[in-house]
């Protein structure tokens, strides 16, 4: 088991695209309940079974396991809640912090998060100048609920 300690941010320009390449990311929800998510995702060419527990403050439990390639794609396709999140994830290292910016695809076109992972809550962090506003505790930011209300609804 380990502790996710994450932050997340809207990210305001593509400066980030300059820095690294991306990945292609599919994944979807076997279950959304807010005390345990449960999530396929298929990463390039490796796959993963992901458990987190309930958010508190920028805190939970995570437990993830690589699993069959193949196996998770049928998990997409045959269990899931629809639709499934799609989007292009970029990892830059900046100032010795590892953020990971989505373009989301499909129904949450247009939506670009930013996420950081800190050692403890309370931890201080330079913002790049392409990091906007902190959407931390804001649920519709959530990718289980982009599942359950993509942002293509909230225009």
């Amino acid at each position: 088991m380990s502790i996710e300690i994450e932050r997340k941010f809207l990210i305001t320009g593509d400066n980030y695209k300059k820095l690294t390449g991306g990945v292609i990311i599919h994944q979807g929800f076997l279950n959304s309940n807010k005390e345990r998510v449960v999530r396929v995702r298929i990463m390039g060419e490796k796959a993963y079974l992901t458990i987190k527990g309930i958010t508190i403050g920028a805190t939970r439990k995570e437990f993830e396991y690589e699993i069959p390639l193949d196996e998770a794609r049928e998990m997409l396709d045959e269990l899931c809640e629809k639709p499934a999140i799609k989007k292009h994830r970029y990892t830059v290292v900046r100032d010795g912090f590892k953020w990971e910016v989505d373009e989301f695809h499909g129904d949450n076109e247009g939506l670009v998060l930013g996420e950081i992972e800190l050692e403890d809550e309370g931890q201080i962090f330079p913002k790049p100048d392409w990091v906007g506003e902190e959407v931390t505790g804001d649920p519709k930011y959530y990718n289980i609920n982009l599942v359950k209300n993509p942002y293509k609804n909230w225009k």
